[in-house]
């Protein structure tokens, strides 16, 4: 009996190659083909990060146990052919790389541009603080000074007024202090030299202990 005849498995497709991005500039000067090769070279970026992220995804989702053995199979299939178009894409961000520098080269192709002379901001524009800066100085500050020397003056005035009478007593009042003070400074003068005399000398001690029991006796 004849045996059935297998076939053999078909080889896998091999990935498409993205097309190159190609760029008419017309009639433009050095300064428009260059803008057009940097614009194709950004372009051809994101697109890279776009597969990258992409592939990113791709692996995180192998990484899954839930996976049966056809869908890890068709993974890994999409993974090679992202693995494929991000290859090819670096090659055409290398040769853009080559045209920007080749388009930069061209005499005239890179103009800088000028800065802006005038920011435009909000709010009002910078005259307005210097004139308000010079009426603070002009106008407000000899005001200022003007109210404080009439309040120093006020109270000057006041402390001037008090009456004559007060004044007397007060005086009397700092007269009698100085007395006072005066007087308990003699007091005080008086006990240390009568506890030096009886530190120095302890029968006077004992002759004054005798003396004044005599004159309580006496009493």
């Amino acid at each position: 009996m004849q045996q059935p005849v297998v076939a053999p498995p078909a080889a896998p497709a091999a990935p498409a190659t993205p097309p190159v991005l190609r760029i008419t500039t017309g009639d433009g000067g050095p300064t428009a083909i260059y803008r057009a090769q940097v614009a194709m070279r950004k372009e051809l970026g994101d697109q890279l990060e776009r597969l990258q992220s992409t592939r990113r995804e791709l692996a995180s989702s192998l990484n899954d146990g839930d996976l049966g053995a056809a869908a890890r199979t068709g993974i890994e299939a999409r993974i090679a052919t992202t693995d494929a178009r991000i290859a090819a894409m670096d090659k055409q961000i290398a040769d853009a790389d080559a045209a920007v520098a080749r388009a930069a080269g061209i005499p005239g192709a890179v103009v800088e541009e000028p800065p802006p002379m005038f920011i435009d901001r909000p709010g009002p524009p910078e005259e307005a603080f210097v004139i308000g800066g010079l009426f603070i100085v002009c106008a407000i500050l000899p005001i200022s000074i003007a109210f404080a020397r009439r309040i120093w003056r006020r109270s000057a005035a006041a402390v001037a007024s008090l009456p004559q009478e007060l004044m007397d007593r007060l005086t009397r009042l700092d007269q009698a202090v100085d007395a006072i003070a005066v007087e308990v400074e003699r007091v005080g003068e008086g006990q240390r030299f009568m506890t030096r005399v009886l530190a120095e000398k302890p029968g006077a001690a004992a002759a004054l202990g005798a003396a004044a029991e005599q004159q309580r006796e006496r009493r």
